[in-house]
């Protein structure tokens, strides 16, 4: 599996998910079985280069490669710059968003907006992929299969991004117009596939080993991205390759073993974020964790008034060392049903 003349591990990637796939958790991902993670959307506002967040977003420090930045916005100069902006700080892919459908983004005509104004989405391509060649930087591109049904363009404009020196498309199998809603379709996916000639990866609905196998086969392309399946549940890359190498599911992981991931997440989550963000944004990590896990309900509310790091991490600690006491296996019922809608401030891309 190629981007350019970059070459990946596996076929397994991690979506990019604002305020999800933070550079903490892309390397837990990575270290367990996802050949590739891309960056959460990064924006293309100069004037927001050295706000707080993005600066977050920006930073790559530790981060093996290759280390992909997605980059959102509507002006194509803006892009451009954006792209060098990125490159000058360790990104060696960039990767355009096409495909959110948050209406934060999609109201100032980024995102999956993008896709109703196919001149426009074609000149950011171009001025993209130019700034970029001088220094050897593949561009990717992610994108939905239209704005809504009656819309559908992907097949259309990934003839379009391939002509212009895009050389990786990724696939949501919905439209815009569904967000999250209804299940995700293939058939989009492998028309694109058979239209370019460029790696095509397929996304949506992806969370198990069995359902990755049967997109690739249903669409003929090269990878799968998983995004929502993931959260609460990195490991998901090691199930999903080990079914693909079996055809038998993998035994669900030991609590200890989760148990040492998750205190290793949280500890880099806090070294990224500080004490004061780091506590309240690793809630959300910590509740995806234990979803499922028997007792957890009251845990999740008790925790949830915590705010220190120390704090947290120990009573995670404690609460998973009583349970390894009890259990041996990680609950598996996580993630292999319907996949939750996320929550208004965390709908943003690439689930």
């Amino acid at each position: 599996m190629r981007i350019g003349t970059v070459e990946l591990p596996n076929r397994l990637f991690v979506a990019p998910m604002a305020g999800v796939t933070d550079r903490p958790f892309r390397m837990l991902c990575r270290r367990l079985g996802a050949g590739y993670a891309v960056s959460e959307m990064v924006t293309s506002q100069p004037d927001l280069y050295q706000s707080l967040k993005t600066s977050r977003r920006a930073n790559h420090d530790g981060e093996p490669g290759p280390i992909a930045v997605q980059i959102a916005g509507t002006d194509a100069q803006m892009m451009a710059d954006a792209a060098r902006y990125n490159i000058d700080r360790g990104a060696q892919i960039i990767d355009i968003n096409m495909g959110c459908p948050a209406k934060k983004v999609c109201n100032k005509w980024a995102g999956s907006a993008l896709m109703q104004n196919e001149p426009l989405a074609a000149e950011i391509v171009a001025a993209v992929v130019q700034a970029c060649q001088p220094h050897g930087v593949p561009v990717t591109l992610k994108m939905r299969t239209g704005w809504s049904q009656q819309h559908r363009n992907a097949v259309a404009l990934a003839r379009v991004f391939e002509s212009l020196g895009v050389q990786m498309l990724t696939v949501h199998g919905r439209t815009r117009e569904q967000g999250y809603r209804g299940a995700a379709e293939y058939e989009t996916i492998a028309a694109v596939k058979q239209a370019v000639g460029i790696p095509v990866v397929a996304n949506g609905d992806v969370h198990s080993g069995a359902k990755a196998q049967a997109v690739l086969q249903a669409t003929g392309a090269d990878a799968v991205m998983v995004g929502r399946a993931a959260q609460g549940r990195p490991w998901i890359f090691q199930e999903i390759a080990a079914f693909l190498a079996t055809g038998v599911v993998p035994a669900a992981p030991e609590v200890w073993q989760v148990r040492e991931w998750l205190l290793a997440h949280l500890l880099d989550h806090y070294q990224l974020y500080g004490e004061y963000a780091g506590v309240r944004t690793a809630r959300k990590h910590i509740g995806w964790y234990l979803a499922d896990v028997p007792g957890a309900q009251d845990f999740r509310r008790s925790i949830n008034a915590v705010e220190d790091c120390q704090q947290q991490w120990q009573a995670v600690a404690d609460f998973l060392g009583q349970l390894a006491q009890q259990s041996v296996c990680w609950p598996v019922e996580h993630g292999q049903g319907a996949l939750a809608v996320p929550a208004a401030d965390e709908r943003e891309c690439g689930v």
